[in-house]
């Protein structure tokens, strides 16, 4: 019976053994590889720990890079923010390394090289007390003292015993410490977000409140909303710089810029920023800049929406008829919209009066503009848009830009954000009677359109008839440069 209870401890004691062997080969792999992701420098104190960490570099390099760039612009501002959430993102990471450190690798550390090992250690020197003993025994040697010698091989082996299964009741505590590693990684994670959920909405409201916002290519609603603007600022900007330089110059509109120009120009007006005097002895960059702007927008100035509805005005032969149905679109047209398209309207309607030097009669300018106004929803050909979608646009700008004070009556400031001195456009047109802007009320819109609120019958009649009253056609030269150089004129 003595026999088989020594046997079956002796096996216990070779299973702890053999476990032993795998929880430190597992702690120490753990260890090593936890310890290989801390960033910190290990056992040094906050400052100098806070010198080495990367995140608290990057902090530092960011609030340097804010203060080289100043307040006054975005990047700087950014980067000072930015840069000021890094340093609290170290700060937390340095305290969530320290108790990493203090409540699990240093325990691991411990469990894998010192714990474990004395184990080992005390297990091997048991064993060569035994096997001396075994060896004497075997040799017929006489040994003073036997009995206190096998009394302390006893001791030892029951010390060993007693420690591994001290080991394996304390399973539970090392499984304690990888507990410990998620619930402090949580609470370092939390405390993270926490920061970077109070930084982020003055992020977004500086981004927001920031003007300068690049506008080609977005949309109109878009930019008006972001800058707090009525006019988008590449049309006010270029229409202003036009009014003060552009408005006797032969072929606005129609002849292309140097390209090299017309890519500085529209990236400076991204940047909200033009060079006045650089580019006024450049009109046809701005005019460029103007068709690219309107051409560019997610959805044409005159919406997609209302495409049907323009083109179907566009196919009234009676004039007075036409006018009406135009009129009747115009005042469907979103606010952002509508404002635009009569801020523009208004300023070919002045661009026209000085048709006999620029060459570019209202009609001249529905041919090279209207295609950047309105377009169909499919992008068609170039041969398609030079044939009958642009006669029917033509169709639509020209009248609107020859009786723009009838349909949006009234003076307009073209200069809004004070940036350029530019005129304030007069009612330049006399023959026609005045009706309410598109922009008022309904109640106010809503009155019976009689003969007295339509242009004359005889101005209409010549608009068709006569080019000589208020639409000069192309001179032959432009007619010429148009047909061999159907790329200068841009849509």
């Amino acid at each position: 019976m003595k026999k088989q209870f020594n046997r079956m401890r002796q096996l216990a004691n070779q299973t702890v053994e053999k476990r032993l062997d795998l929880v430190k080969q597992v702690t120490h792999s753990t260890h090593k590889k936890l310890t290989a992701c801390l960033q910190g420098q290990q056992g040094t104190d906050v400052e100098k720990r806070s010198k080495k960490l990367p995140l608290a570099i990057l902090a530092q390099c960011m609030v340097e890079g804010a203060a080289v760039l100043g307040d006054d612009s975005l990047l700087g501002k950014m980067l000072q923010m930015c840069g000021e959430t890094e340093e609290k993102l170290a700060q937390e990471l340095i305290q969530f390394e320290f108790q990493i450190e203090r409540d699990v690798v240093e325990p691991l550390y411990v469990l894998a090289e010192v714990d474990i090992p004395n184990i080992q250690k005390q297990r091997k020197h048991l064993a060569k007390l035994v096997l001396d003993m075994d060896s004497a025994r075997a040799r017929n040697i006489f040994l003073f003292h036997s009995e206190s010698v096998i009394a302390l091989c006893f001791l030892f082996q029951d010390q060993l015993s007693a420690d591994m299964y001290n080991f394996v009741a304390k399973e539970i505590d090392y499984a304690n410490y990888f507990q410990t590693l998620i619930e402090t990684q949580a609470e370092y994670h939390r405390k993270s977000l926490e920061i970077l959920h109070s930084v982020l909405p003055q992020i977004k409201a500086h981004q927001e409140a920031w003007v300068e916002k690049p506008s080609f290519g977005k949309s109109l609603e878009e930019h008006l909303n972001i800058s707090g603007r009525e006019i988008a600022f590449p049309i006010e900007a270029c229409v202003t710089m036009l009014l003060e330089c552009g408005m006797q110059e032969e072929g606005l509109f129609r002849v292309a810029p140097s390209a090299s120009k017309l890519k500085k120009l529209k990236a400076s007006l991204d940047c909200g920023v033009m060079d006045v005097q650089e580019y006024s002895c450049d009109p046809h960059a701005i005019a460029g800049a103007l068709k690219s702007y309107l051409r560019e927008l997610p959805e044409p100035l005159m919406t997609t929406e209302l495409y049907d509805e323009w083109i179907q005005a566009s196919n009234i032969q009676d004039m007075d008829k036409r006018l009406q149905a135009l009129m009747a679109a115009c005042e469907k047209l979103p606010t952002d919209n509508l404002n635009n398209f009569r801020y523009l309207i208004k300023f070919l309607a002045k661009l026209s009066e000085y048709q006999d030097a620029n060459k570019m009669s209202p009609g001249n300018m529905a041919i090279v503009l209207g295609p950047n106004l309105l377009w169909t929803h499919t992008e068609p050909n170039m041969t398609e848009m030079m044939t009958t979608v642009s006669l029917q646009i033509v169709g639509i700008i020209e009248p609107i830009i020859q009786h723009a004070d009838w349909f949006f009556p009234g003076e307009i400031e073209f200069n809004l954000t004070g940036s350029y001195g530019s005129p304030i456009h007069t009612n330049h047109n006399s023959n026609y009677s005045s009706m309410p802007s598109p922009d008022m009320d309904q109640s106010e819109r809503k009155q019976p359109h009689d003969q007295s609120r339509r242009p004359l019958s005889v101005a209409t009649d010549n608009m068709m008839l006569d080019a000589s009253f208020c639409c000069p056609p192309l001179t032959p030269s432009l007619c010429s440069h148009a047909s061999s150089h159907a790329s200068d004129i841009q849509f």
